[in-house]
């Protein structure tokens, strides 16, 4: 036990230093290819850092364990704007690009309805992963020639941005850094999870559970560490377009090459389909009504979406549980607070309209 305690917290150091590498390289990168940092967030770290999704989700597929792997990105999804957001925004409020409001957040959306709709009938067939992993091509690639297009604005605008120093200004030097970064992102996400894994196996807990959980917010730690430094360093864009690209990411890339290992493709549990995908549904749908009032993530925002994973991660350990606690729980979620924040937001795009037509 003590080991795995241990493994777990070297884990993380390794996370956090490799996000800082992959930080700093892709930063500098972006400027010396001329390709704006949220293409770079949205692409190259974004894919980088979901990559302990891709290879957790195929390893526990060809394992047998496909209820881990369906878990883990959904988990991981959810994870990425209640958890990775609301702590980023925590630290510093996030100012959105236009871009994403316009362009990425609608593309994420449409990728988690996409997901759901293919789950109904009970599990991604082999076909519908190579539609997913052929979309995250075709995006990846409309997202470069996009950028490209405007390059010379896109130096023009992010340059000032970008720390300044002489030991990484070649462009061989940052593609280390973002590959070594990607390397120390791997290895500690990898040691995260398997001591993770091995704890909450000796408590009992079920592969799904497991899979929204703990899998979950160990292979989004590379997500966390990112996005947090990227906030800390000033890289906003950087921060978001990670969390709105890995999400995308997770659904086009992991489960399409999930769903292409598997002959039998990918079984979705009822309970995921009754419930947990419709969450991360409902909340890339919440970003839409935040991110329309000043484009930008408050502080008091950050701090609702951290609350509601916590209570969201809270009903999956009752119901697991199966908990006498667990149907006042619910009423009260669903009955006062849910309501109490929809109501919240609305009042926030009224006011914000108002301002702006006066205006």
């Amino acid at each position: 036990m003590l080991d795995h305690v241990i493994l777990l917290a070297l884990g993380l150091v390794i996370l956090v230093i490799g996000a800082d590498l992959m930080v700093r390289g892709a930063s500098r990168l972006a400027v010396s290819m001329g390709i704006s940092p949220l293409v770079v967030g949205l692409t190259v770290v974004a894919f980088g850092t979901s990559a302990p999704e891709l290879a957790v989700s195929v390893g526990a597929t060809l394992s047998g364990s496909p209820d881990l792997a369906i878990g883990n990105v959904v988990g991981s999804n959810i994870a990425n704007i209640l958890l990775i957001l609301g702590i980023s925004a925590l630290i510093t409020p996030l100012v959105v690009a236009e871009q994403i409001i316009r362009q990425e957040i609608p593309i994420m959306i449409g990728a988690s309805l996409l997901l759901v709709v293919m789950a109904l009938d009970g599990g991604i067939s082999r076909f519908e992963g190579g539609v997913l992993f052929a979309l995250v091509v075709a995006y990846t690639v409309f997202l470069i020639r996009q950028s490209r297009s405007a390059s010379k604005a896109a130096e023009d605008e992010f340059a000032s941005e970008i720390p300044t120093s002489n030991w990484d200004r070649h462009w061989s030097v940052q593609l280390a850094l973002i590959v070594v970064g990607l390397g120390l992102l791997v290895l500690g996400a990898d040691w995260l999870v398997d001591s993770a894994v091995a704890l909450a196996k000796a408590f009992g807990v079920s592969d799904l559970v497991i899979g929204l959980t703990i899998v979950a917010v160990g292979t989004s730690m590379p997500e966390v560490a990112t996005s947090v430094v990227a906030a800390l360093r000033g890289q906003r864009d950087i921060a978001v377009g990670n969390v709105v690209g890995s999400n995308v990411f997770n659904i086009f890339a992991v489960i399409g090459a999930t769903g292409l290992v598997s002959s039998a493709g990918i079984p979705v549990p009822e309970a995921a389909r009754n419930f947990d995908l419709w969450v991360m549904l409902a909340v890339a749908f919440a970003c839409l009504p935040i991110l329309m009032t000043g484009r930008e993530i408050a502080r008091w925002e950050g701090g609702v979406f951290l609350g509601y994973y916590a209570a969201y991660t809270a009903w999956l350990v009752l119901s697991a549980q199966q908990h006498t606690v667990l149907p006042a729980f619910s009423g009260v979620m669903l009955g006062y607070v849910m309501p109490l924040t929809v109501i919240t937001l609305i009042v926030s795009v009224v006011r914000h309209n108002g301002h702006t037509s006066r205006d």
